[in-house]
């Protein structure tokens, strides 16, 4: 069974906002065994959106349409929507009410014409109440297909879709069962782990697949099952996974499904009893917010210092002058100075650095573009490594986090 997304709106297609909605119906369908066919992004103009509607009607079981559903005159969907269905809108009283409700609880301005004509609907659409707007859904079928149109505000879609769409779909459809289950790996790329693992690829059974979804210095294997029996494709999933582990196990670090490896590192710091603090430099803060944004890290997260200018270094975190000046700022001394005093100042089990050129010009070093010397300390002593990750400043950033992450894990599973 495919479905197909039909997002409309000009800010869309002009870059003034990002189709997060897309991402997250994609993600919704998957899970229940439907396969998104295709997305189209319209611009807010009757024949584009007819010529859409036809289309997907032709490609796929399920369209669901998202935007164009406001009091404004630019808001054109249900009109349009009633053109293609040969019907006509009528006042529906339970969305009137509602609009009236929202309007009196939580709204300001009083209530104008413009917005009780929210309660307008095509007369043969289902209205799928939105508890958090004023737009209804709406569900209309055609020749054996299901349209659903949705607001395009991201919660009020995302709702509406877990309380009326989906269970709705269950009811009408029955759905193949679909799992995945998503590996995560550091330090080796997606070609080398192709290598290692060919031969369990080669012999997966048709109805489970596998995807390398590489990422700057992470790779991610996502196997997926896709079977009418839930416990076949349970079981399977589960044999392929013990046989694969073992092939990549010195670079597996745990399920994206269960953690991220910064709450992995949270929760083995955690029952561990240890604690982190942080020296950035190239890397601006990366580490700590991508720590920092796990609930609970303040039990092992001690603190960090971005110490960006070579100065702060020197004042703050007591890196020695002649270090700079003879080493370089961008050097190993330094890293594994910067690492070892973040953790003597916050008086944490371990420590880590960042020093680095990200680019695009050197700044206070030498060092060429990309380069990041990375530290680790602890009360058995520093380790120092240096990456070159490119010559992309984002990317540099990132790969230096990641990596960051890995060598810190490495670390922590020795004890």
């Amino acid at each position: 069974m495919q479905a197909e997304i039909i997002t409309i709106g000009d800010e869309i297609l002009i870059g003034q906002i990002v189709d997060t909605n897309s991402a997250f119906l994609g993600k919704e369908f998957n899970k229940i065994g439907v396969s998104v066919y295709q997305i189209t992004s319209v611009q807010d103009d009757k024949e584009h959106i007819l010529k859409a509607l036809k289309e997907a009607e032709e490609n796929a079981d399920i369209i669901i349409i998202t935007g164009g559903l406001g009091p404004t005159k630019d808001d054109i969907t249900k009109h349009t929507i009633c053109e293609y269905f040969d019907d006509t809108l009528v006042e529906n009283e339970d969305v009137l009410k509602h609009v009236e409700y929202l309007f009196s609880k939580y709204i300001s301005t009083p209530i104008s014409d413009l917005n009780r004509q929210q309660a307008l609907v095509p007369s043969k659409a289902k209205v799928l109440k939105n508890e958090f707007g004023t737009a209804p859904g709406m569900w209309l079928e055609k020749n054996g297909k299901v349209f659903v149109s949705l607001p395009g505000v991201p919660y009020e879609m995302k709702a509406l879709i877990k309380t009326e769409v989906l269970p709705a779909l269950r009811a009408k459809f029955k759905f193949p069962y679909i799992k995945h289950k998503t590996l995560l790996t550091y330090g080796l790329g997606e070609s080398a782990i192709a290598e290692r693992i060919e031969t369990w690829e080669d012999n997966l059974p048709d109805f489970i697949k596998l995807a390398y979804l590489p990422n700057l210095g992470k790779v991610r294997l996502r196997l997926s099952g896709k079977a009418m029996d839930k416990d076949v494709v349970e079981a399977e999933l589960q044999k392929q996974i013990q046989l694969l582990i073992p092939q990549i196990e010195d670079v597996f670090v745990g399920y994206e499904e269960d953690l991220s490896i910064e709450a992995i590192i949270g929760k083995q710091l955690t029952d561990q009893k240890k604690t982190l603090a942080i020296a950035e430099s190239c890397t601006g803060g990366q580490i700590a917010k991508a720590i920092t944004a796990n609930a609970g890290a303040s039990k092992y997260f001690k603190g960090s210092i971005v110490s960006y200018a070579t100065d702060s270094k020197v004042n703050i975190l007591n890196v020695s002058e002649e270090d700079i000046s003879s080493k370089s700022v961008v050097s190993k001394e330094v890293a594994e100075s910067m690492a070892i005093n973040v953790r003597q100042l916050f008086n944490s089990d371990y420590g880590i650095s960042t020093t680095g050129n990200a680019g695009p010009t050197k700044g206070d070093s030498d060092a060429e573009v990309g380069t990041v010397w990375i530290a680790i300390a602890s009360k058995e002593g520093v380790k120092a490594e240096v990456f070159n990750f490119g010559n992309h400043r984002d990317k540099v950033i990132m790969k230096a986090t990641n990596k960051a992450f890995e060598m810190l894990q490495k670390e922590i599973l020795k004890k």
